[in-house]
């Protein structure tokens, strides 16, 4: 040990003597920090949200038939290709109109979009049932009659009726066994925020067996079918879908237009069959 304190202090003398300035202290080697292991950045992980995968739906057969082509095809009806009831409304208005068929006395279900509204209808009707439906673009958008051509588990008056060629007893046929169906299937010109269903017809076949003669009706509708109250209803359906209509009948049966001669209007469900009419209102766009 004492050697080792000569030769520190020999060393500092001699420093000592040969520095000019003042010596700048040596730096001190800092301690060798411990490893650092690398970190590999990592991108937030977003969560996995299903996608909303819409049910199937039979194909429309009579696409030349939806508004959107009718438009484009008929001059007449070209005015009317972007009106606002060939719109959706808001949230808010849909809710309105539900809550308002509701207290009406109507059983209302909702569907998101087209497969869910072909799948509520087909729940809704028991199998062994007899069916028929008035013409309805709606019911075609939703593939229901192009299901309804195929085999079924319900007795399909309507085709029946069709297979009767005979135009005197086909009408009698459409009085008879066609407006008194377990089933009615049909959609509305308008449908109200207060909760009424409003429509026309020609013949009388289509409000007949809505008003009385079916033991259940059921409803389509697109939420681009509601109105502020009955007097839009009577608009839309005069100046908007008698138009429509007329351009479909003019491809259809090669007629002018068509006309309407009768109106129904159902301010509230029968008191005397509670859940007679259903209604499945469809967020889209659908029918005139």
């Amino acid at each position: 040990m004492p050697s080792l304190l000569k030769q520190i202090k020999k060393i500092f003398k001699s420093n000592k003597k040969t520095a000019t300035t003042p010596a700048t202290p040596a730096p001190v080697a800092k301690a060798a920090a411990a490893p650092v292991a690398a970190v590999t950045a990592i991108a937030p992980v977003a969560p996995v949200i299903p996608a909303v995968v819409e049910p199937s739906h039979p194909e429309n057969t009579h696409a030349n038939h939806t508004f959107a082509a009718l438009s484009k095809a008929d001059a007449q009806l070209a005015s009317l290709a972007n009106h606002k009831y060939t719109k959706t409304v808001s949230a808010e208005r849909v809710e309105a109109a539900k809550a308002g068929l509701e207290k009406a006395g109507f059983k209302v279900h909702y569907a998101n979009n087209r497969g869910e509204a072909f799948e509520t209808v087909k729940s809704l009707i028991p199998a062994g049932a007899s069916v028929n439906n008035a013409h309805s673009t709606t019911l075609e958008e939703i593939g229901f009659i192009t299901y309804l051509k195929n085999s079924t588990p319900w007795d399909n008056v309507h085709a029946t009726i069709l297979a009767e060629k005979d135009p005197a007893k086909q009408a009698e046929l459409r009085r008879t066994i066609g407006s008194t169906v377990d089933y009615y299937l049909t959609s509305m010109s308008a449908v109200t925020e207060d909760g009424k269903l409003a429509h026309a017809d020609l013949s009388g076949s289509k409000v007949g067996g809505v008003a009385f003669g079916a033991a259940n009706v059921i409803v389509v509708v697109g939420t681009n079918k509601i109105v502020k109250d009955e007097d839009e209803a009577w608009t839309r359906t005069n100046e908007f879908a008698l138009a429509a209509e007329s351009a479909r009948a003019r491809d259809a049966y090669g007629v002018p237009a068509s006309a309407i001669v009768n109106y129904e209007v159902l301010r509230a469900a029968n008191p005397f069959a509670p859940g007679r009419i259903q209604v499945v209102l469809v967020n889209d766009a659908l029918g005139f």
